[in-house]
């Protein structure tokens, strides 16, 4: 099955690009000019002359070996003596993008090959800075981590605490845009109406929609790209403030690439079973080599089935890396490091604790493009009946765009 579907994509963006050719073919005619070709920071480029059609395609590789696995520990069974060396091509992904038209008419999506599955697919009217639209199906722009291409991190993978807190894809639409008021009145924003029950889910389960809103308070005056590390090198500070809220009422008490899901605990819902209320507090800078993002997040669920029965959880987490070179002649330039810690709260009511801390080195070759990351991890799991469960976890990983 993913060799036929893997097929039929190659055959769709064979077919893009016979569009696209003869569209040039035509161009060419009216005397506009034929299509360049280079390979810039997303792929290989094709765009005519007039600017008005631009197409970009990259494939990215992901392999990865993890020791004693590679899954996060969810439940006391997680913490085990069961030893099982993962060797995997973790992501396979093929990105189209561009503009169609007009430059502000842009459109993107992506593919997963090892799993044969659409990601994300959308179109985005971007014309003025200041208000955007955008339609289709994409990550929710609700946490930092879970927004930052797992390509361009600084870890191997995101925390613990992404798993029970991300709204990961969802279909819908977007409003989005940048205020730029000189200074610290920079702000960004993103208010979007989904359908809040996951990706490839195309219909909503009742009358209850998603409902999300984020804004960015860019205080040094420049917004921050959703990217890990800071290798650009900012010659002076950039950072933000950015608060989070959703809500939302669906069969789901959590969201992952594979759509909706229930949380540990959680059985599986009827329609418009669970209402979800989520915030989300961040923080994100960058200056000289250094970088720093954590997150704080707290979500309600109320159980409309089980006489509005509620429960919370919370989570955190700190992160910070730095290309030491910025301080040390003797450290090398492709290589930075950084550290992670994370604690998430299954259960505000019962004295229940994960928690993880993460130690990584990462060797950019070029950039985030081509990396090579080495990982610890070290995970406690305090339960009141149990007492404490703890594990160690080593993983390598290369991860290249073609």
């Amino acid at each position: 099955m993913i060799v036929k579907n893997s097929k039929i994509v190659v055959l769709i963006v064979v077919g893009f690009f016979a569009t696209h050719l003869g569209s040039a073919q035509e161009i060419k005619k009216d005397s506009v000019g034929p299509v360049s070709v280079k390979y810039g920071p997303k792929g290989f480029e094709f765009r005519t002359n007039d600017g008005k059609h631009l197409l970009h395609i990259q494939t990215r590789l992901q392999f990865r070996v993890a020791t004693p696995n590679d899954q996060d520990p969810i439940t006391l069974d997680d913490f085990s003596d069961d030893r099982s060396t993962v060797f995997k091509i973790n992501r396979a992904r093929l990105k189209v993008g561009g503009h169609a038209f007009e430059e502000w008419l842009k459109y993107y999506w992506e593919y997963e090959l090892s799993g044969s599955k659409i990601l994300d697919f959308r179109v985005m009217i971007e014309k003025w800075e200041w208000l955007n639209l955008k339609v289709g199906q994409w990550k929710v722009e609700f946490s930092n981590e879970r927004r930052i291409s797992s390509g361009e991190q600084e870890m191997v993978e995101r925390s613990i605490i992404n798993r029970p807190f991300t709204l990961d894809r969802q279909q819908g639409m977007e409003l989005y845009g940048h205020l730029d008021g000189k200074g610290p009145l920079d702000f960004s924003y993103w208010a979007a109406i989904l359908t809040g029950t996951g990706r490839g889910s195309t219909v909503n389960d009742d009358k209850n929609l998603m409902y999300f809103g984020r804004l960015q308070w860019n205080f040094w005056g420049e917004p921050l790209k959703f990217e890990g590390s800071d290798l650009e090198i900012h010659e002076t500070p950039s950072a933000f403030v950015a608060f989070a809220a959703v809500t939302n009422r669906s069969p789901y008490t959590r969201f992952s690439a594979a759509g909706g899901g229930s949380l540990y605990g959680y059985e599986d819902g009827e329609a418009g079973q669970y209402r979800v209320n989520q915030t989300n507090w961040e923080t994100a800078f960058k200056y000289r080599g250094f970088s720093w993002q954590t997150e704080f997040h707290h979500k309600q669920i109320i159980d409309k089935v089980d006489n509005d029965q509620s429960s919370k959880i919370s989570g955190y987490y700190l992160q910070a890396g730095y290309l030491f070179h910025q301080s040390f002649e003797w450290w090398p330039k492709k290589l930075e490091m950084a550290f992670r810690y994370a604690n998430y709260d299954p259960n505000l009511i019962i004295d229940e604790h994960e928690h993880e801390k993460t130690l990584a080195f990462n060797w950019f070759f070029k950039e985030h493009k081509n990396k090579l990351t080495f990982e610890v991890s070290h995970f406690d799991y305090l339960q009141v009946d149990t007492g404490l469960n703890s594990e160690w976890r080593f993983r390598i990983q290369w991860d290249i765009s073609l």
